[in-house]
């Protein structure tokens, strides 16, 4: 690999410092002249028609400057995609939670009273809460004017299901023809809450007709353009300002109160401030959805795959609008980076009367490799096998197609295995009631549209400019890094400038892996730019043409034939009192060629008389390309494996009749140190990336494997398996009775 000072060295956090000290500003701590604080009315309904809502007295209260409901603003959709929500409920109510009116007033608890006092009479509709309910021939359909949606498609026939995808690989049928054996399982997950530190926050001020946002988004264009769509004025009427974000997690890309908080403001005169507690995080948050996966797959007696059936229902709740593509996908890591030539995967999006689903880290992906990677173990054992050999007999290798027909390059998935195989001590003997499970998963860093501004002063100063708004991920410390390195100074002595909406036409902001993908890319084309930049400014000063010049890597630049004597950039800006300056774009289209490889392994110790797991320890093995900052990477690979832990062991967003039930975190348990083992990390590196700097991603493949890991290694010490997330003490002493 190419040999950096700054790029590859662990960095200090850019934010670091603000975060630590208290100076970075979020949402919440955006003071205006006049603001005032805006409530929602949420439903105590799962599925209800509006008959009458009497707001008299909460707008008589003292101190109100605003209430409105739906019947105010009727015919305002909103969402990403698919725009299937009404800013505020119209007519109907389809979960419990959804947003019926708002208020606004002189402070909190004025507002508080204020919701206190409207009043809303209901008459019940037949709700469904469940997949299969939600598809069954007789179920009441949640939205029978979907086709008409913003974004939707017309269906055949109406259905909760508003999304329907098949892709065949080979011959199905012939495939379990020739199978010996057909293994076929139903694998359930729940929902999970991205518990961000930072609730959704959201500032309106409406000003001489332009419209100012200060919104915890980490895609503000997207937050930008969906709000104009849905209060159908132009998008550079409206800027949504730079702040830092307190966590993301996949869960900040659609504000949830932006477009209320909006029409508050322009119904008041005031700025408004709108601030979610963890009740209402809780309750109408846009958690991980739900998921029921059924797999069958056809095998040989000498372990070959031959034929493969996915079938992944998706609970999306009550609307889709929370999603960026309105769906989530995941559906293919069903079927792996395995070898198996007959595959149908289908993939079905289910409407039901629950609190909508949006994104979290990897959509989809944990929830198909926990049902694929616990199924891959199962057959392994009903062939006698070892998981491991198993594995490493069927996994694709170069040239190779997976099951959903897309053909292997530059396959490291097992060399990845075996790597953490052997760190974690996989063949060693263990202990009664001590298991071991492995699980693998592949994903590649996505696409999108960068740009970023590097000025170079007279006086010493770089800044980088950049539409990304800072979320968590350290994508500001990668700008930084990359913009030091390639002008040869000390990161310490870069600045960084987010910038708010408009500055550029567009911008993809953050999701999908695509963060360091993109942002090197920029990074490394924009300090390019402005080495040009010093060079046309050398080649003008001496009258002499830019391409007798080189930028060192040291800084200095220099004359071809030494004609001019070699001065260092920061130098030659002082001698000319010039100002240089470099920009540039960049436009990534789809899933990047190189695939990162995760296995992971877990080891429990299982008390059969309780059903107690207790993970002893967890290594992770990832297949890298350049890591541009240790620190940061190893922090993205320990905050995946927590989370993906949670999701294994205890969170759960439950949901009894229609209503969410865990509304504090003393309800909804989310890992605390003491639930987390010694973490081990191995990293095979690699001249194989993307961009200059030959990167792959890393924040989604670390969460990925992890609770089927942990799956397989419950199974492998109680000799019994748990199909159903989370794998809680309880789950596990039911499983160990039902076998008696």
């Amino acid at each position: 690999m190419t040999a950096y000072q700054t790029v590859g060295t662990a960095t200090a956090r850019v934010d670091g410092v603000d975060k630590t000290t208290g100076r970075a500003e979020y949402a919440a701590d955006h003071a205006l002249p006049g603001i005032i604080w805006g409530k929602v009315l949420h439903s105590s309904r799962p599925h209800a028609r509006i008959v009458r809502i009497d707001t008299t007295e909460a707008t008589a209260l003292p101190g109100v400057r605003a209430v409105i409901t739906g019947d105010d603003i009727r015919g305002n959709l909103y969402g990403r995609a698919i725009k299937d929500m009404p800013v505020l409920a119209v007519d109907v109510v389809r979960y419990v939670g959804e947003r019926i009116a708002a208020v606004a007033a002189d402070d909190e608890a004025t507002a508080q009273r204020a919701l206190d006092l409207i009043e809303v009479e209901y008459e019940d509709l037949p709700a469904v809460f469940d997949i299969e309910e939600a598809l069954g021939a007789d179920a009441p359909i949640i939205h029978p004017a979907y086709g008409t949606y913003p974004g939707s498609k017309p269906l055949d026939a109406p259905s909760n299901g508003y999304h329907r995808t098949v892709q065949n690989r080979g011959d199905l049928d012939a495939g379990f023809a020739e199978a010996d054996e057909i293994i076929e399982h139903i694998y359930t997950t729940q929902r999970q809450h991205q518990a961000y530190l930072e609730p959704h926050t959201t500032v309106v001020a409406i000003e001489g007709g332009h419209t100012n946002v200060w919104t915890n988004s980490k895609v503000p264009y997207a937050t930008r353009d969906g709000l104009a769509f849905t209060i159908g004025i132009p998008a550079d009427t409206i800027t949504v300002h730079a702040l830092y974000i307190g966590g993301d997690f996949g869960g900040k890309g659609t504000p949830l109160n932006m477009p209320i908080c909006y029409y508050l403001a322009r119904e008041s005169g005031r700025p408004v401030r709108m601030v979610s507690d963890y009740i209402e995080e809780f309750l109408a948050g846009n958690p991980r959805h739900a998921t029921l996966i059924k797999l069958r797959t056809g095998v040989k007696r000498d372990g070959t795959m031959t034929a493969h059936h996915v079938q992944f229902f998706v609970n999306c709740g009550a609307y889709a609008g929370y999603k960026p593509a309105g769906v989530i996908g995941g559906a293919n890591h069903a079927a792996g980076p395995y070898r198996i030539p007959n595959t149908r995967v289908e993939a079905t999006q289910v409407y039901t009367n629950t609190v909508p689903g949006g994104h979290m880290r990897t959509p989809g992906g944990p929830q198909t490799v926990f049902a694929l990677e616990s199924h891959i173990d199962e057959i392994a054992r009903a062939l006698g096998r070892d998981p491991y050999d198993f594995r490493m007999q069927n996994l694709a290798e170069d040239g190779e197609q997976n099951a959903a027909g897309e053909t292997f390059a530059r396959v490291r998935a097992k060399e990845t295995l075996q790597a953490g195989a052997e760190a974690a001590g996989y063949a060693q003997p263990k202990g009664l009631h001590i298991g071991r499970g492995m699980a693998l998963g592949d994903h590649a860093a996505g696409g999108g549209h960068g740009s970023a501004t590097v000025t170079l002063t007279p006086d010493g100063g770089i800044t980088v400019g950049t539409p990304i708004f800072e979320q968590g991920t350290g994508t500001h410390t990668t700008l930084l890094q990359i913009v030091a390195e390639e002008l040869a100074v000390d990161p310490e002595r870069v600045h960084l400038d987010s910038w708010d909406t408009g500055a550029v036409d567009t911008d993809s902001g953050i999701g999908g892996s695509r963060g360091t993908r993109v942002a090197s890319t920029v990074g490394h084309e924009v300090a390019q730019e402005t080495r040009r930049a010093l060079l046309r400014i050398a080649a003008e000063a001496a009258n002499r043409h830019v391409d007798e010049f080189t930028f060192g890597n040291d800084g200095v630049i220099r004359h071809n034939s030494n004609i001019v004597a070699p001065r260092s950039w920061g130098d030659l800006l002082v001698a000319t009192g010039q100002t240089a300056v470099g920009h540039a774009e960049a436009d990534i289209e789809g899933r990047a060629s190189a695939t990162g490889f995760a296995a992971q392994f877990a080891e429990v110790s299982v008390d059969p008389e309780t059903g107690e797991v207790k993970l002893l320890q967890f290594t992770s093995a990832h297949d890298v390309g350049m890591v541009l900052n240790p620190v940061g990477h190893q922090g993205q690979v320990n905050g995946g494996i927590v989370q993906g832990i949670g999701f294994a062991m205890m969170e759960e967003l439950r949901v009894e009749d229609g209503r969410v039930t865990t509304l504090s975190f003393g309800d909804y348990k989310i890992p605390s140190a003491g639930d987390i083992p010694p973490l081990k990390t191995v990293l095979l590196p690699s001249d194989d990336g993307v961009g200059p700097y030959v990167v792959k991603g890393i924040g989604e493949n670390s969460n990925t494997p992890v609770a089927a890991a942990i799956a397989n290694a419950v199974a492998d010490a109680i000799g019994a398996r748990v199909r159903n997330l989370p794998i809680t003490s309880e789950r596990v002493y039911r499983t160990l009775k039902s076998q008696g």
